[in-house]
């Protein structure tokens, strides 16, 4: 089995590094188009196309066959134009042939006048990287929860170029992540991370009228620290133009629980999705 993985991972990142190679060559703006178009016609072999369009079925019960499929076949565009964008990083944070807007600068202007530490959650959206990114850049001292890829070899790259043009403080996933996290939040680092991503333990929250397994991350952060927790969205405008959405802050009480916190940020998730369910990726196992 072993064997097995070192040789899948090693093709799989030869493929990789292959694709990379030919889209620095072609640049942003072809290689987000080219990679999108190419997702759309390969996309399925990734994942399985039955827990896509069964997760479409869960959110969307009503959507006809015809509405199921180009929702995954946008969906995989999307996918394609993220995986080509990851080489040009650099470019993206410089903000070069590329147009990035931010919508709410002033919440991020607020936060750091009155030096908040802050929960910023987001989902899979478009290019979800960006958050983290544009959130260091703008001047929030930032730590930012990721999920190491399965694939090491792969992952090594990853996490050298997330350090690199993301977010310089990366935090791993998990309990000892989480401990990283308490210790940098009391040094005034503030937090981001996607609540949309499954978890294997935990309490099963309400998401689409069904219950799923939730990260408690940002409740636990509320109930220790009474912090706000900050929403963002990503949104593709238009190819390589994107425009970061930073919305009012969440502000509970202090009898709230934590799943009636978790439960108001799985809503305001809902709620972007339902704006456009294109744009999120459906390939992640949400329900199991």
């Amino acid at each position: 089995m072993k064997v097995f993985k070192f040789l899948r991972y090693s093709i799989e990142t030869i493929v990789i590094i292959f694709f990379f190679s030919i889209f620095k060559i072609l640049g942003l703006k072809n290689s987000s188009i080219i990679s999108g178009k190419i997702f759309k016609i390969v996309g399925h072999f990734f994942r399985p196309k039955k827990t896509v369009e069964n997760n479409l079925r869960i959110a969307f019960p009503n959507l006809s066959d015809n509405e199921i499929k180009k929702y995954i076949l946008e969906m995989w565009e999307y996918y394609g134009k993220i995986f080509a964008e990851y080489i040009f990083l650099s470019e993206l944070r410089n903000n070069k042939k590329a147009n990035i807007k931010i919508s709410g600068i002033h919440i991020l202007e607020k936060l750091k006048i009155n030096n908040d530490s802050v929960v910023f959650i987001s989902g899979h959206f478009d290019n979800f990287e960006l958050m983290a990114m544009y959130l260091e850049k703008s001047g929030i001292k930032l730590s930012a929860i990721y999920r190491p890829l399965n694939n090491f070899f792969m992952n090594t790259i990853m996490e050298k170029l997330r350090t690199k043009y993301i977010c310089k403080k990366q935090i791993k996933k998990g309990r000892t992540g989480i401990r990283e996290s308490l210790r940098l939040f009391k040094e005034g680092y503030s937090i981001a991370l996607m609540i949309d991503q499954r978890v294997s333990e935990g309490p099963k929250i309400n998401f689409f009228n069904k219950e799923a397994y939730t990260t408690t991350v940002p409740a636990q952060f509320v109930k220790k620290f009474n912090c706000k927790v900050v929403p963002i969205n990503i949104v593709r405008t238009n190819n390589i133009n994107f425009e970061i959405k930073v919305f009012e802050p969440f502000e509970f009480k202090k009898n709230d629980s934590i799943n009636e916190i978790t439960l108001a940020l799985n809503k305001w998730l809902e709620n972007t999705i339902i704006e456009n369910p294109s744009k999120w990726i459906w390939s992640h196992n949400r329900w199991k």
